[in-house]
């Protein structure tokens, strides 16, 4: 015969069980925020907003090289695009390729280049956009019917752009997105003109 006490089965403290599902819980929790998360960030840079690096000078003094950029890809899907909209587009002779211009002349337009001030139906563009300093007086172009479906576009910096006076009208369809929102550097934060 034993004279100790038979020792009862031994279980971990009800406080450690409990815990244990909670945690699961939270856990799970987190990561289904998480995920929804990151989804609704791909979606928005997918079918609405992009992020975009200026590389180059030709949107000065709007735009600065490397500086960042969101971009709207929806905002012409509900509205019209509109003469001095900052577009991005794909560049009709090398479609790899993508340009951030501004629009000048819309469909049914004719846009001409005299001594390097734009004309829109021989009447004078005001662009308070431009710095006088970039503008080349020395230069003219012919005028140019803008058909429809086409867009003809400038870089503010005119002495030094690649655009429209160069290769030509940029499809409609090319047009992937509108400037709005400058997001670096933060010295510059805020929306485009």
């Amino acid at each position: 015969m034993s004279t100790e006490p038979e020792s009862a089965p031994v279980s971990a403290p009800e406080t450690e069980t409990k815990a244990l599902p909670g945690v699961l819980s939270e856990i799970r929790w987190w990561v289904r925020d998480i995920f929804f998360a990151v989804g609704t960030a791909i979606m928005i840079v997918v079918f609405l907003y992009q992020p975009v690096k200026v590389e180059g000078t030709s949107m000065l003094p709007e735009l600065r090289d490397q500086e960042r950029i969101f971009v709207n890809k929806f905002v012409y899907r509900i509205e019209e695009i509109n003469r001095k909209d900052i577009v991005v587009f794909w560049y009709p002779k090398d479609p790899s390729k993508s340009y951030i211009k501004r629009v000048i002349g819309m469909p049914g337009d004719t846009v001409e280049v005299k001594e390097g001030m734009v004309y829109v139906n021989h009447k004078s563009l005001n662009e308070p956009y431009i710095d006088p300093r970039f503008i080349d007086r020395s230069k003219s172009y012919a005028p140019v019917f803008v058909e429809p479906g086409h867009y003809y576009v400038l870089g503010d910096h005119r002495n030094q752009s690649n655009d429209s006076r160069m290769w030509g009208l940029v499809p409609e369809k090319y047009i992937y997105g509108k400037a709005v929102f400058r997001y670096w550097p933060m010295a510059k934060i805020g929306t485009l003109d």
